[in-house]
């Protein structure tokens, strides 16, 4: 009773999963006729290719080394603010032209800003722990 109850549910999950697979497809491929001039599947691309070198760069890592990789990925987090600023900030001075990209770009801006400032206090934090105690 119990197998038979488990089975049904990882059929239940693995039908989910695929219907969710099929939706994500149909929904690429939509984008990419929408935008026929190919910028879409080239950016498309080289969205998954740094998904996958991010991934095994992180997990090949020494533990030794992980902590002074998080503070350098910080540092180099502050790049999504240069982005952010371009998205939001405005291309003639117009206060009524508020569209999604500017309110996206504000708030990557705030959260980016956010990123940057905690991950150098911890930095911080973790360098005095290397540092000699004057006695």
């Amino acid at each position: 009773m119990v197998l038979e109850s488990t089975l049904d549910q990882e059929q239940s999950v693995t039908e989910i999963l695929k219907d969710g697979a099929e939706q994500g497809a149909s929904l690429i491929q939509t984008t990419a006729i929408a935008n026929s001039d190919g910028s879409f599947i080239s950016m498309f691309t080289i969205f998954i290719l740094a998904i996958f070198v991010g991934y095994y760069v992180i997990w090949n890592v020494t533990p030794a080394l992980h902590s002074p990789l998080m503070s350098v990925t910080n540092a180099i987090s502050s790049v999504i603010i240069v982005g952010a600023l371009i998205a939001a900030g405005p291309k003639e001075i117009d206060v009524t032209d508020v569209n999604p990209a500017k309110i996206f770009g504000f708030v990557a801006v705030v959260l980016a800003s956010i990123n940057i400032f905690g991950g150098f206090m911890v930095t911080q934090r973790m360098l005095q722990m290397y540092k000699k105690r004057v006695r």
